[in-house]
């Protein structure tokens, strides 16, 4: 299992996360391509972090959508959507070129990410999009009770996938992860790390509703907004690493 972490979220005079704390002991630092955050500085300083702790680098787009971080479901048409998506893909690859870097994968961010999942038009617009980019990548999806049929629908994009599970997020019995609007979507510090242990150790998580819920979990998303997550991301990764 991996893990993987928001990045280079930065924009301006405005300080967004704590990169240089976090990178060290992730394994995917999923970077802001400029649409919901992250200027050119910010990107060209996480490609650096990235480079210097040997972290792969994935492209992190959204829709666009700077005053509101990606957060806003948008209607955008098929092409709005694709060139949008290849657009921001292209950035942070040529940027990263420019430092002998190369991205590996695709993570879309906040409302396009939730949008995707619950969408099978964005999601196959999102697939299209990633497949057809000029070299293979990997895309990131949320991993649920329907991963078999997003592998299937990536298939006939001859896309590879990657499925995602997160650390501090409660779960419905269908694998969505229940709204922040709802109580107790967001685990307690304890709660994230039993959630890591059971993912670990039986490859399940239980669910809001106390259900074990099988998922599979490729690379597994941390947060590292503030010095508390950072040094959960630590025991995080202390876990991970004793499997």
């Amino acid at each position: 299992m991996l893990l993987n972490c928001d990045l280079g979220e930065s924009y301006g005079s405005w300080s967004m996360g704590l990169d240089e704390e976090v990178m060290p002991f992730i394994d995917q630092a999923n970077i802001a391509c400029g649409f919901h955050a992250g200027d050119p500085v910010t990107i060209h300083k996480t490609l650096e972090l990235a480079s210097k702790h040997n972290v792969s680098i994935t492209a992190h787009p959204s829709y666009p959508d700077l005053v509101g971080f990606g957060r806003r479901s948008m209607k955008l048409d098929q092409m709005e959507l694709y060139t949008a998506i290849q657009y921001q893909i292209s950035a942070l690859d040529g940027m990263a070129s420019c430092q002998n870097l190369s991205i590996s994968s695709v993570k879309p961010h906040g409302a396009l990410y939730n949008d995707m999942m619950s969408d099978h038009s964005i999601r196959k617009t999102v697939m299209e999009a990633v497949a057809s980019y000029c070299k293979p990548l990997t895309l990131i999806l949320l991993s649920t009770s329907d991963s078999e049929l997003h592998r299937r629908e990536a298939d006939r994009e001859n896309l590879e996938l990657m499925f995602e599970a997160f650390a501090d997020r409660a779960y419905t019995d269908s694998g969505k992860l229940v709204s922040r609007k709802e109580p107790n979507a967001v685990h307690s510090h304890a709660g994230m790390l039993d959630q890591v242990k059971q993912l670990c150790e039986d490859g399940t998580v239980t669910t809001a509703n106390k259900i074990a819920l099988p998922l599979r979990c490729d690379t597994l998303c941390v947060h590292g907004d503030n010095m508390t997550a950072v040094e959960a991301i630590r025991e995080i990764r202390t876990i991970i690493s004793q499997e």
